[in-house]
C-alpha cells in the first residue's frame, strides 16, 4: 500500500512538472517606464521577420540615438516637439515624430528586401501594435549600445576633423 502511494505521488509530480514549467516559463511582456516629467519618450522596436541579422541603426541629425535588432526595443528620452529620425543601409528611410510631454511615442522598424542588404523601414506605430509585439521583445543591451554609440560619435568627429 505504501509502495503504491509513493509511486502515485511520484507519478503526480512527474506529470505536473511539465505544466508547471510551461506556466512558470511564460515570458512577461516587455514593459517601459513612464517618461521623465516634462519630457516625452520614443520607443523604437523591431518585431521579428526578414533580415534578422540586420540591425536598424536610428539617427537624429546624423547622430546615432539607438539601434534595434530583431525582437528587440530601445527607449530614448526626447524633448517635446518634432523629431526626424533616419535609418540607413543601401537606402535611407525617414520618419517624423511629434513628441508630446509626458507621453510615449512608438516607432516600428521593419527590414525589407534590398539588393545587397536589407532596407530599414521606419514607421509610426501605436500602443496597440506595441502591446501585440511586447511579449516577444527584449531591450537592447544598454552597455553594449552605449559603447557602439560612443564609437559612432568618435568616427563622426574624426570624419569632421579630416574635412
Amino acid at each position: 500500500m505504501k509502495k503504491s502511494m509513493l509511486m502515485f505521488a511520484a507519478a503526480a509530480v512527474v506529470l505536473a512538472a511539465p505544466s508547471a514549467a510551461v506556466a512558470g516559463g511564460a515570458k512577461a511582456p516587455a514593459t517601459i517606464p513612464a517618461p521623465k516629467p516634462g519630457m516625452g519618450q520614443v520607443v523604437f522596436f523591431r518585431p521579428g521577420g526578414m533580415g534578422g541579422a540586420v540591425k536598424c541603426t536610428v539617427r537624429e541629425d546624423g547622430k546615432m540615438v539607438g539601434r534595434v535588432s530583431g525582437n528587440r526595443y530601445w527607449v530614448i528620452d526626447a524633448a517635446p516637439g518634432t523629431h526626424t529620425y533616419t535609418a540607413k543601409s543601401e537606402a535611407t528611410d525617414t520618419v517624423n515624430v511629434q513628441v508630446e510631454p509626458d507621453e510615449t511615442t512608438f516607432v516600428k522598424c521593419k527590414i525589407s528586401m534590398g539588393i545587397m542588404v536589407g532596407r530599414p523601414n521606419l514607421s509610426p506605430s501605436t500602443q496597440e501594435e506595441w502591446d501585440k509585439a511586447a511579449a516577444k521583445l527584449e531591450p537592447m543591451e544598454a552597455a553594449k549600445l552605449a559603447e557602439e554609440m560612443a564609437k559612432d560619435q568618435a568616427e563622426l568627429a574624426a570624419k569632421a576633423a579630416a574635412k
